[in-house]
């Protein structure tokens, strides 16, 4: 797959978001940084077409995607938003099963969703009632119903705003690798909206936003140090850990804190 966004734009009251330029080719690993209310899952829900855009267009291999239906963009991206409205009474094994509502085949059904709620650490969630499910709890079944939904598909793409935000570290860096060894497997793409800065640095490429305009299409590395000082008004020092990796560390200004 490879989804262009052509000065994307959309107008929300009296606030303008975009234009949005830059483009996600099949493997590509991007997260989006930026302060609250920045615009970040504005372009999520682009992409996902829960808005109309203002101007230009959104390309999916060349096509606009206006072009898809429903269930041939559902055989290709999935998408996790940061809040979901899920039916009263619907029990856990069902809204992993919706991802699978396009799928070709009904083969090893139960397989996939079963599979796929072990890969989002959810298996000991099957047969509950969702809406009885904690924040963290219902994130990881709608973790499971994107991987039921692109199982069997390649080069698709996987949309998912601040995914880990309701979970522990623990099983933020462990889902976290999960998305990316599963997408890995099938050459899919990641765009992510996060708030951890380190687990950005795991991504590839970074789009930094702010009011409502990416301000950097940049490499997740330490030299996109100064940027996120920027963006965020703060003092970062890098770092690199154990096993060589960047991490970035808050410096608090002398004087502010005790």
């Amino acid at each position: 797959m490879k989804l262009q966004l052509h000065h994307a734009s959309l107008q929300l009251e009296k606030k303008l978001f975009g234009p949005f330029d830059f483009t996600i080719k099949s493997g590509e690993r991007i997260a989006i940084l930026g302060k609250s209310g920045a615009g970040k899952s504005t372009i999520i829900r682009l992409i996902a077409r829960e808005y109309q855009i203002k101007s230009s267009m959104i390309l999916i291999n060349g096509a606009s995607m206006d072009q898809y239906s429903s269930a041939q963009l559902s055989r290709i991206r999935g998408v996790l938003p940061q809040h979901t409205q899920i039916a009263f009474g619907l029990m856990t094994d069902f809204v992993i099963e919706l991802g699978r509502v396009s799928a070709p085949s009904k083969v090893n059904q139960e397989t996939i969703v079963m599979q796929a709620a072990q890969m989002a650490c959810a298996e000991h969630l099957l047969g509950r009632t969702f809406s009885t499910l904690s924040g963290g709890e219902q994130a990881r079944i709608h973790l499971a119903r994107i991987f039921a939904q692109l199982w069997d598909v390649r080069d698709g793409l996987i949309l998912v705003d601040e995914p880990v935000a309701a979970l522990d570290p623990g099983l933020q860096y462990q889902l976290l690798g999960t998305i990316d060894c599963f997408a890995r497997e099938r050459n899919h793409a990641v765009l992510a909206v996060l708030h951890d800065i380190n687990h950005a640095l795991d991504f590839e490429r970074l789009l930094l936003v702010e009011h409502g305009c990416i301000i950097q299409d940049c490499p997740a590395d330490h030299h996109a140090l100064e940027d996120l000082e920027r963006l965020y008004g703060i003092k970062l020092e890098h770092l690199r850990d154990s096993q060589g990796r960047s991490v970035l560390i808050q410096v608090h200004p002398s004087g502010i804190y005790p």
